[in-house]
């Protein structure tokens, strides 16, 4: 017999089994990973890269228990939305909204968590991030800085933009509790709509009327909306 054949033959033979055995288990990996991109798509609102209400919720409550009083919540409205899609399409609407996501989630940092309020049609966001309390005031004035620069549309239109931004955290209202918190935020930002000016809560706006904890008119609530 050849020699060759004797060396390869068994060489063949082992690397045909490992090929059988690991077929498997690659399809599987594959699967597995396929399927987590999917959860992973899911949690995450397809316009604006924003985690959904669902899958934020209990992060941002995990969150706050992690950094504790450096953690912050911020709420984010974009004024006068609905002007955007009536004066120039929805097109351009969508851009304002993922444009502001994006401004956002570079503010806050990759171990920040971004979530969109109010599903597909939802205007807001809500942002817990980590802050020490001697920057905060410096940190949402250049945040304010950033989300009021006009936005460029793909047709060259420059439109002009303006968010209400409400802020709370755990030393100044008091509990580590994640819906009183995002309660106190959306409070304090309706109290600063418009002004330009980032509000923090006080302890005066974790008691504002709420409902599904939201403050009573906003998106989720069932009622008649507030402030635009």
């Amino acid at each position: 017999m050849n020699p060759a054949k004797r060396v390869a033959t068994p060489f063949g033979q082992r690397a045909l089994l490992i090929t059988t055995l690991a077929v498997p288990f690659t399809g599987w990996t594959v699967h597995a990973v396929t399927l987590h991109r999917q959860l992973a798509n899911s949690q995450r609102d397809k316009l604006t890269g924003a985690l959904r209400r669902e899958s934020f919720e209990p992060r941002v409550q995990r969150f706050i228990h992690r950094h504790r009083d450096q953690a912050m919540v911020l709420v984010c409205d974009i004024d006068h939305f609905k002007q955007f899609n009536d004066r120039h399409g929805h097109a351009v609407g969508d851009h304002v909204l993922a444009v502001t996501a994006t401004r956002i989630s570079q503010w806050a940092g990759s171990r920040s968590i971004v979530g969109r309020l109010g599903g597909d049609g939802g205007d807001e966001f809500l942002v817990a991030t980590q802050i020490p309390a001697d920057r905060r005031v410096a940190l949402l004035q250049q945040l304010m800085q950033t989300l009021s620069e006009p936005i460029a549309t793909g047709d060259g239109l420059l439109v002009d933009v303006a968010v209400s931004v409400g802020t709370a955290t755990p030393d100044t209202i008091g509990t580590r509790d994640r819906s009183a918190l995002m309660r106190a935020a959306d409070a304090a930002m309706f109290h600063g709509k418009h002004t330009g000016v980032a509000i923090q809560a006080g302890p005066e706006h974790a008691h504002a009327q709420s409902v599904n904890g939201r403050r009573a008119g906003r998106i989720g609530t069932h009622t008649l909306a507030g402030a635009a």
